[in-house]
């Protein structure tokens, strides 16, 4: 069984290289290389899969679920710029993809410890992008 619980959050990022000039940055990355950054209203889904308990009938109570996800991530992230005040972001390029990774990463081992396993991590960027992760990079 699998269920899903709907966070959302708020903030800032730049994608750049640092050892790229403004022009090359510009090229690769359009506007989303703002030096002035820029914003997202950001829509996570994370979904745990699980046995059903017969006791409570949850695979996870949502409530302890959406605690855990405020702790380790919306925390975090919300209304804070990415790139320079995320711990989990540190060394990474501020990419969506990067950060649902990162999102997975602080999620994993706590999801475990309740008795459940993470299954997807689903980060909405804009109405038109979004990335899901289910904890594995292809070769």
């Amino acid at each position: 069984m699998r269920i899903t619980r709907r966070e959302t959050f708020n903030a800032a990022h730049r994608l750049f290289r640092p050892e790229w000039d403004d022009s090359k940055n510009l090229e690769v990355f359009g506007k989303c290389s703002n030096p002035k950054w820029h914003g997202h209203n950001y829509t996570l889904y994370v979904t745990v899969e699980g046995k059903v308990d017969p006791h409570t009938g949850f695979v996870l109570n949502l409530k302890t679920l959406s605690k855990i996800i405020a702790t380790f991530v919306v925390d975090k992230l919300d209304h804070k710029n990415i790139n320079l005040e995320v711990d989990f972001m540190n060394g990474r390029l501020a990419s969506t993809e990067n950060l649902a990774t990162g999102i997975w990463e602080q999620l994993e081992g706590p999801v475990r410890e309740l008795g459940a396993a993470l299954y997807c991590v689903k980060l909405v960027e804009t109405e038109n992008n979004y990335v899901e992760y289910f904890g594995n990079d292809p070769a």
